[in-house]
């Protein structure tokens, strides 16, 4: 496609995302708040920071609200940036995507399927308690309740059995070798909650079943039919306890949350590791891009997250702002639903792969900023394959195909994004580019907490969304996306139900061979060249703008901010 008609196009976005319809709710992102009721971390009063670089009220202004500061819920990287200062996990990944020591501050396989770790003596969770191994075993019990209907359970899926050897000593056992598990113990899913806090989770989702949480414990220990249904009967109450009282070992705590308008934590004094500089950090909701950079323009925040390439210019050029500019390990693509028709053709999926120009989506959309994707992995990931060819754009295909498919004359579909401006920017885009193989393309725009709830129920045609592979490894970056078992909430918002490509997936987190390992995941993703699934766009960087005052502020390759080690000056 011409770069003029890519500029037409992009010139009705305004117009056109009037004309959008909305879905809300109400426990989601709603319009821009005011100030947390303390007062603190937000507005005009927090612009100036401490003195002497010290202390200081940091304001991040973000796109969407988060979904829950439940370590074991959704998988969304909002609520991940929160919670990442508020949870601490047993081992972390350093900037070069190495395991380095956490909680636990050492390891040793003591056979193929079983790991033991010594924890971190002297820590002490938000509520006052110790952290202790008993702990430990709290947090894996939980996550694979299936009470708790955690869409991050595939993560510690293969775990077998957690147990506390002493006060400080952890075994965890596999039920097969896995090779990602340390990367995986990295993951915020393995944020440590208070054992207490998860015990007072049980108390009140178990309220009106007449069972003690003892009992209920000693029930999920036998299994069986009527574990299974009181699981079913508490899972809509579970987590609600925790949202509201999170309690880690991190360095920052919960301070106050006013759902829709901000979250704002306060610096942890019983830290195990030196303790912050910050005072506060208020994460606030503000959906427009033009009003989160005109709020680091004015001081009234620090951060802006997502301020998008189409703004680079002006962040860069003013003298009260930088940008942080960092390459990442993540993906956007359109999804399609393959349980619906006409997408359960996959030839009608490739001609749709076919018809889209990635790379003009990322001059016209992205400003020039990111690399074109040929499948779900991005290249500093273990397992990506440079030789395995994608689908390339190629519109003379992509009509052969539809005409292959018995839609030469085309169809109507439902395109699905949420209120990020440059998703909505690819929907403009998408609509014109699929008419050329006459889909006539409608768009409709959700808020961020229905736009994830409704497409895990498959209500969806295609839609608009990315994932980050957070452990760096394809296990990560594909099991969750394609295996038939992760449909919905966990991340096959495609539907995807491929026997080949599942045994695949899990031959390759089952193997500990990393020759071995890169050879299955290349395989797979040859597979998924013609199953096309989704049509990869493009590995983004992440694009963040920063208020001078602060400093050592970092970003770091999972969308992640960096705020242990962040100064504030006047």
């Amino acid at each position: 496609m011409k770069n003029l008609k890519l500029l037409l196009m992009l010139s009705m976005v305004l117009i056109l995302s009037f004309a959008l319809a909305a879905c809300t709710d109400d426990s989601e992102v709603e319009p821009e708040g005011d100030s947390a009721e303390s007062g603190e971390g937000s507005g005009e009063e927090a612009a100036g920071g401490g003195e002497g670089g010290e202390g200081g009220d940091l304001v991040i202004s973000e796109t969407s609200d988060i979904v829950s500061l439940d370590p074991h819920g959704n998988n969304d990287v909002p609520s991940s940036n929160v919670r990442s200062n508020i949870y601490d996990t047993l081992t972390v990944l350093d900037e070069n995507m190495e395991v380095q020591p956490g909680l636990a501050t050492e390891w040793e396989e003591v056979d193929d399927t079983t790991w033991r770790f010594t924890l971190k003596e002297g820590v002490t969770f938000h509520d006052g308690s110790d952290f202790t191994a008993s702990d430990v075993v709290a947090n894996f019990n939980r996550i694979q309740d299936p009470a708790m209907a955690s869409p991050r359970m595939f993560l510690y899926e293969m775990i077998t059995n957690v147990e506390a050897v002493d006060d400080y000593t952890v075994e965890i056992t596999t039920e097969y070798p896995f090779g990602p598990l340390l990367a995986h113990l990295a993951h915020d899913a393995g944020g440590m909650l208070s054992e207490e806090v998860i015990d007072a989770d049980y108390e009140q989702a178990l309220a009106e079943e007449d069972m003690t949480v003892e009992e209920y414990y000693e029930l999920r220990s036998e299994g069986g039919e009527e574990h299974e249904e009181v699981a079913n009967a508490i899972s809509d109450n579970m987590g609600q306890h925790v949202s509201e009282n999170p309690s880690g070992t991190g360095p920052f705590k919960l301070q106050s949350r006013s759902a829709g308008e901000n979250v704002v934590l306060e610096r942890n004094d019983e830290y195990h590791e030196d303790p912050v500089a910050l005072n506060t950090v208020t994460f606030k909701v503000i959906p427009e891009t033009a009003a989160r950079i005109a709020e680091i323009e004015t001081g009234a925040s620090h951060i802006a997250g997502q301020v998008g390439s189409s703004n680079m210019e002006r962040v860069e050029s003013n003298p009260d702002t930088t940008l942080d500019n960092t390459e990442s390990l993540s993906l956007s693509y359109i999804g399609f639903n393959v349980e619906k028709e006409p997408l359960d053709d996959e030839k009608v999926r490739q001609a749709i792969s076919h018809a889209i120009d990635r790379q003009a989506i990322i001059d016209g959309v992205y400003e020039g900023v990111g690399t074109p994707a040929k499948g779900p992995l991005a290249p500093d990931v273990f397992g990506y394959d440079e030789d395995v060819e994608g689908i390339e754009y190629d519109l003379d295909r992509a009509k052969e195909l539809m005409a292959e498919a018995g839609y030469e004359d085309g169809f109507s579909i439902d395109l699905w994004t949420n209120d990020e401006q440059q998703r909505i920017d690819t929907a403009v885009y998408l609509q014109e580019a699929l008419k050329e193989i006459n889909i006539d393309v409608n768009v409709e725009q959700l808020e961020w907490g229905a736009y994830l709830e409704r497409t895990a129920q498959g209500d969806h045609d295609m839609f608009i969304l990315g994932w980050s592979t957070v452990t760096g490894d394809a296990d990560y970056g594909m099991y969750p996306l394609f295996h038939s078992e992760m449909v919905g909430d966990p991340g096959n918002r495609s539907f995807l139900k491929n026997e080949e490509l599942d045994a695949l997936l899990e031959e390759g987190r089952m193997s500990t061979d990393p020759d071995e390992r890169l050879e299955i995941y290349r395989e797979a993703q040859e597979m998924l060249v013609d199953i096309a699934p989704m049509a990869y766009i493009h590995h983004q960087n992440y694009l963040t703008g920063v208020h001078n005052s602060v400093q050592n502020f970092e970003v770091d390759a999972l969308g992640i901010y960096q705020l242990d080690e962040v100064t504030m000056s006047e």
